[in-house]
Formats: C-alpha cells, sequence, structure tokens
C-alpha cells in the first residue's frame, strides 16, 4: 500500500458533498487516494430548495482533484429511487465495487423552529425535515450497500450532528432531535447486520462546525470566526470543515476500524485516537466541553481546543 496515499484503488460515495462536513470529507478521502463520487442537488446548472448558487458538486470535484485525489460529481437527490439507482449503477458499471458509503445528506437547517412545542410546528415542515435528515440516508442506504458488502471490509458512516451521549437531552426542536439521532441508531442497527459480512458502520459528529452556512449565519469568515465568540461562547471551540473531513479519513485508513463498529463517534474524540489535528493545528472538542458545563464545572477553552 502507498503510505501516501492509503486509500489508492478504493471507491467511495459521499452522499452530500455539496458543502460543509461532506465537502470536507470528500477532499480528504481523494487526499487519501480514493476515488470519491460526490452527489447532491445542487449543480452549476440547478440549485436546492437552500437557495446556495456558490457552492456545487462540480466545486466540490475539482477540490477534490486539486488534492490529488479523482472524483466524479453526479447530481443526485437522495429522496428519489429512481436517482439513487442510478447513481449505485453507475458507480457498479464503472468500477464493480464501492468501498466507502458516506451519507452526509441533510440540508434541513432552514426548517429548525426553536422552542416551538411538536403541535406549533407545521407538520409538512416537520416531515421534511424528517425525509432529508433521515429517509434519504435510508433510500441511499438501501440501493447502496448491496454493491458494498461485495467485499469485507466495507464501510458506512453516518453524518450526524450529536454522540449519542450527547443527544440523550433534547435537541431543539421534535423533528431536529429525530432527524439527528435518527442516523444514530442506523449505524448501530447496520453495524449489527454488516459485522457478519466483514463490513462495519459507524456514526459520526463535527463538533461545532464552521460550515459555509454557519459562517453566513454569524456573518463572518474562516478568516474572521473568532469575531463571533462575543455573541455565541462555544464558537470559542468550533472547528473547520476540515476537521470531520480528517477524522472520516482516519478511520477509513485504519484496518482495525472494525473495532468501532455500531458506535457513536465524534472529530474531537477520533482526534484523540489518531492524532490528526484541525487546519490551524488545534484539537477542538465542543462534545467534551459542553460535557464538563452540564457536570457543573467552568471548562477553560484552552483545555479543548
Amino acid at each position: 500500500m502507498d503510505n501516501a496515499k492509503p486509500l489508492h484503488g478504493r471507491i467511495a460515495l459521499v452522499a452530500g458533498a455539496t458543502r460543509g462536513a461532506g465537502r470536507a470529507i470528500a477532499v480528504e478521502l481523494g487526499r487519501a487516494g480514493a476515488t470519491v463520487y460526490v452527489t447532491g442537488r445542487t449543480t452549476r446548472t440547478s440549485t436546492s430548495e437552500l437557495g446556495r448558487p456558490t457552492e456545487t458538486i462540480e466545486e466540490t470535484a475539482e477540490l477534490v482533484e486539486a488534492a490529488g485525489g479523482t472524483a466524479v460529481a453526479v447530481p443526485t437527490d437522495h429522496l428519489v429511487r429512481e436517482q439513487v439507482s442510478a447513481l449505485t449503477e453507475r458507480i457498479d458499471r464503472e468500477h464493480g465495487r464501492l468501498d466507502i458509503l458516506v451519507n452526509d445528506i441533510w440540508g434541513g437547517n432552514h426548517l429548525l423552529d426553536f422552542d416551538t412545542r411538536m403541535w406549533d410546528v407545521d407538520l409538512e415542515r416537520g416531515l421534511r425535515m424528517i425525509d432529508l435528515g433521515v429517509r434519504s440516508h435510508i433510500i441511499t442506504a438501501s440501493l447502496a450497500l448491496p454493491l458494498l458488502v461485495r467485499n469485507p471490509g466495507g464501510f458506512v458512516v453516518e453524518v450526524t450532528d450529536g454522540t449519542a451521549e450527547s443527544n440523550k437531552g433534547f435537541r431543539e426542536n421534535f423533528y431536529y432531535d429525530l432527524a439527528k439521532n435518527g442516523p444514530i441508531r442506523m449505524a448501530f442497527i447496520l453495524g449489527e447486520e454488516l459485522k457478519g459480512v466483514g463490513c462495519a458502520a459507524v456514526a459520526v459528529t463535527p463538533g461545532f462546525i464552521r460550515s459555509e452556512e454557519m459562517l453566513d449565519i454569524f456573518r463572518l469568515t474562516e478568516a474572521t470566526w473568532r469575531d463571533g465568540i462575543d455573541k455565541q461562547p462555544h464558537w470559542a471551540v468550533s472547528e473547520s470543515p476540515v476537521y470531520i473531513g480528517r477524522a472520516v479519513t482516519a478511520l477509513a485508513c485504519d484496518p482495525e476500524r472494525a473495532r468501532f463498529n455500531g458506535r457513536s463517534l465524534s472529530s474531537g474524540g477520533l482526534a484523540k485516537e489518531y492524532g490528526f489535528t484541525d487546519a490551524d493545528g488545534s484539537r477542538p472538542d465542543v462534545w467534551g466541553f459542553m460535557a464538563a458545563e452540564s457536570a457543573g464545572e467552568r471548562p477553560e477553552v484552552s483545555d479543548y481546543r
């Protein structure tokens, strides 16, 4: 195996690679040598309901190539099973295998109603969040797994928000709570089923991620993000998307990754396990920081960054 390209010859599908965590995961998998299929709804000729036309799957593919990887951009709405079937059939036709499936489909932040009781949320709005955060993952896994399980060592990553431990508490909104706990349970259940065929599944969460959308909400840039700490103290232990990209890639490169099968993991926890850092050399751990707060402590940012 090429130490510089430990994933050479591996085929990965990053579902939901338009921006944020999905984009960074695709880039880092490509940097490690994988051929990466990057999918999403926003292309240079069409835009998703988020209305963010500047972030496209074609641009993600270009970033993967610039990192030294190989990328294939395939426009895909992961709620449309015909499109997902066509995608998996194409991967089968072109490579005959799928080694890594990353389910990072989301795009539901604009549907989140803070401080709103379940019965006061518009039902269609709530169900759309479940569609985006859970149903899309189920459709993609159902249609991609027959290809992935052909070879022992296949690996599924369910990307979500929060760990199984942190999500024991209330997560902002009834529908958001279900949407973000769903992938954690998916990883556990799939892990039970996949271990019989020599494959594995995990759930992985970033911490407080400075995605393009989150930076826009705070009216900041990656260069000025520290200016947001006064408005949101947890911003002090935030992380760039690179961090979750390196976390998933470290797992994918680990020949013993099956020891994590079915578990819920975080970028900060995996950084301690594998020794990687964020782009700025730090090792933020917002979930550890928040757990210390919940225990009544007054944690120092420097101890969690």
